[in-house]
């Protein structure tokens, strides 16, 4: 399955993930205090960080959340966009990385 990716850089994250929740109709599944949160829907995998080398609104990247993906991977596009894809299992990893606290665990398909 492959659901897409959009990661985006806000300044007020406690705001971002109550409008957020509301666009996507689903509450996040993970919320690091103060530095990011993550919602996996259907169609979506969202993602909201604090991140002072970006503005606030500011894509970061997107990507391909895709159960087939042999690890995880990056490329830049034409427009400079960057572009990854990973198994939800690479994310978890990642986050838990940035986060050991966190103890995130992938608990199958939303």
């Amino acid at each position: 399955m492959k659901r897409i990716h959009i990661a985006i850089s806000t300044d007020r994250l406690e705001e971002a993930i109550r409008d957020y929740s509301q666009r996507l109709g689903a509450e996040p599944c993970l919320i690091i205090e103060t530095e990011f949160a993550l919602w996996r829907t259907d169609a979506v995998n969202f993602t909201i960080r604090k991140d002072a080398k970006s503005s606030p609104g500011e894509l970061r990247h997107f990507g391909w959340e895709d159960s087939a993906a042999d690890g995880f991977s990056q490329s830049t596009d034409i427009n400079g966009i960057v572009w990854e894809r990973f198994r939800a299992e690479d994310q978890a990893d990642e986050i838990n990385h940035f986060w050991p606290k966190s103890n995130y665990q992938i608990d199958g398909p939303p």
